[in-house]
């Protein structure tokens, strides 16, 4: 068999024992991993690197480095596996430095035989981190991509420098796909304060998105990132509008798989024994007929995994993180990955 063509006659991952008898899927999977610091060892003079280079504060040096490499590729190797032995078709990431750390990671034994891509762009962050889009050249072809800015009003955060917005446009398997990769500006200087900010940049997606539907109601967007705010903020409910339930949403509207985890208490951040739900992968309407020629959202999915688990000390229960203060953590992420799952019928 096709290790792509999923026969879900296995019905834990199929909509029901008897629909999986009577048809056949293939699953493609788009995910979201925020990989927390994940910085090379050179000097960038250009960006506030100093804290994560070998005779900085954490003495971040080529032994750590390769053991980050090594933790996040065996993660991103196993993200969807059970479902599709390839794992995930695209991959969102944020914290990165640089398409340094992105060809380390591609490269890594752990991953390699994928031939994993990637598209990158410098952003004008101060801290010199960015987002990026991993994808497995097998499901997606990239045929346009583009740095969004998002300019921060005034007062909304100390920097006016934050992230870009990346957006790329491509094929995955016969379906064209609009996807928009964020950091959202963080709450660093107080929630209510930093509002503002990431309304500006969930406007920025907006606009992208109400453009996409002017031609096509039906278009296939995803927004995914660290969001920096839970399915319920007002950057996601009244900005992006983005709706909890798909049977609510109007023609055009955007789908929220996430804020039924919230709502139970699931997370993907935990902060001050509290969970949060940062890390999101969002999509329209156009993705939820299934009766469909392209391909239908089935589920979502937090990638919480014991080993990623935090077993003892002050962070016990909380994601593995990759520092403990300023000491190494041998972890892997203070963020757990996320991802959604797609079927498309095959004869």
């Amino acid at each position: 068999m096709n290790k792509t063509l999923l026969a879900f006659c296995f019905a834990a991952l199929s909509i029901s024992t008897s629909y999986a008898q009577k048809e056949n899927f293939k699953a493609s999977l788009i995910g979201f991993y925020n990989l927390e610091n994940f910085y090379d060892t050179v000097d960038n003079p250009i960006v506030n690197d100093e804290e994560f280079l070998p005779n900085g504060d954490r003495h971040y040096n080529t032994r750590i480095f390769l053991d980050k490499v090594d933790r996040l590729s065996s993660v991103i190797a196993r993200l969807g596996t059970n479902i599709n032995p390839d794992g995930l078709a695209l991959l969102g990431v944020a914290e990165i430095e640089n398409d340094t750390v992105l060809n380390a990671l591609t490269h890594h034994k752990n991953l390699k035989s994928r031939g994993l891509k990637f598209v990158h762009y410098d952003s004008p962050d101060k801290r010199g981190i960015d987002v990026g889009l991993l994808y497995n050249p097998k499901y997606f072809t990239p045929v346009f991509s583009a740095p969004l800015f998002v300019a921060l009003p005034s007062g909304s955060k100390e920097s006016f420098l934050t992230r870009d917005i990346l957006y790329v446009k491509g094929i995955m398997d016969g379906d064209t796909v609009h996807v928009m990769v964020g950091h959202w500006p963080s709450r660093s200087g107080g929630e209510e304060r930093s509002i503002p900010a990431r309304a500006a940049a969930a406007g920025v997606v907006k606009r992208i998105v109400d453009s996409l539907n002017v031609i096509n109601l039906n278009t296939k967007i995803v927004i995914m990132g660290d969001l920096n705010d839970d399915p319920i903020s007002p950057s996601i409910t009244k900005v992006l509008q983005a709706k909890g339930s798909m049977y609510k949403l109007k023609d055009g509207g955007l789908y929220n798989p996430w804020y039924d985890f919230y709502k139970k208490g699931i997370g993907t951040i935990a902060y001050q024994d509290a969970w949060g739900l940062f890390d999101q992968v969002i999509i329209s309407k156009g993705w939820l007929e299934k009766e469909q020629a392209g391909y239908h959202f089935y589920k979502a999915t937090i990638f919480n995994e014991q080993f990623l688990v935090q077993t003892t000390g002050q962070y016990k229960n909380y994601p593995k993180r990759t520092w403990d203060g300023l000491t190494y953590n041998y972890g892997y992420s203070d963020h757990f990955p996320v991802f959604l799952t797609f079927l498309k019928k095959v004869n």
